[in-house]
């Protein structure tokens, strides 16, 4: 599992409204955990009772530290503490230490030497129990991770030394460079390329599977989010989209038809 993208989060200041947004959209059965003083969604595919990504509120003290509303992922590593100190080791930065979830697991924040941000999670599954999650490339779930970098060539070796990753498909983007995807043995995780200059930071960015993208975009739209970039095609035949849902959480579509 070392390596592996095992769930999502979402931070917005409205859970409620986005609790139905995306419900909506992605077909999400959420679920309420209450905690000490706060309160956490789980979001599930119907008929898959382990949840597939979760969600918590972005507290105004949040929001005044220059936190946005975010989708985030959490990377399953053997033991969080040595890879949160090899992150700090090589020139990244520990932004949460590592902590311990009662029966969850162990994550700590993160950030590459370039500034982009995940968290690291080394999770414990409950004594005997073995969860249910849908097959890989479900509607519903992440099928996705894409790392905008400040210099995707100059940070490559870091991620592949955390986490064994292997470069795969390299694809020319003309003006934008390459596109440089990647995978942990025979299975395609995401890509990374550099980042548009405009961008003010590199950042981490999921895409959420659909049965078809003109379909999801105008559920999108109608639901009151934004469509950032038209659908369009990328090499391998898969559409993809990028929207802003009505909090300002920045996400991706994407679909094997059109």
């Amino acid at each position: 599992m070392h390596g592996t993208f095992i769930w999502h989060e979402l931070m917005t200041p409205d859970p409620a409204a986005a609790k139905a947004f995306y419900g909506a959209l992605l077909g999400w059965e959420p679920t309420d955990m209450e905690g000490p003083g706060f309160t956490y969604t789980t979001f599930a595919v119907p008929g898959f009772p382990s949840g597939v990504a979760g969600m918590m509120a972005l507290t105004p003290d949040m929001a005044a530290q220059g936190l946005p509303p975010n989708w985030t992922g959490y990377i399953a590593v053997d033991d969080v503490d040595k890879t949160a100190a090899e992150y700090e080791e090589n020139g990244g930065a520990i932004h949460k230490a590592p902590e311990d979830i009662p029966g969850i697991g162990r994550f700590a924040v993160v950030a590459d030497p370039q500034g982009a941000v995940v968290c690291l999670m080394t999770p414990q599954m409950p004594e005997g129990e073995t969860g249910s999650w849908p097959t890989p490339g479900s509607p519903g779930t992440v099928g996705w991770n894409e790392l905008m970098a400040g210099d995707w060539e100059n940070v490559w070796d870091f991620y592949a030394a955390r986490f064994g990753w292997q470069k795969d498909m390299a694809v020319d983007m003309d003006a934008m460079g390459i596109y440089q995807t990647f995978k942990l043995g025979d299975r395609g995780i995401g890509g990374m390329m550099t980042k548009r200059p405009e961008m003010p930071m590199a950042y981490w960015g999921y895409y959420f599977i659909v049965p078809a993208i003109d379909a999801a975009v105008d559920k999108v739209k109608s639901l009151g989010g934004q469509l950032l970039m038209e659908p369009h095609q990328v090499p391998g035949g898969s559409w993809i989209a990028a929207c802003q849902d009505p909090q300002g959480a920045y996400f991706n579509l994407t679909a094997g038809a059109r």
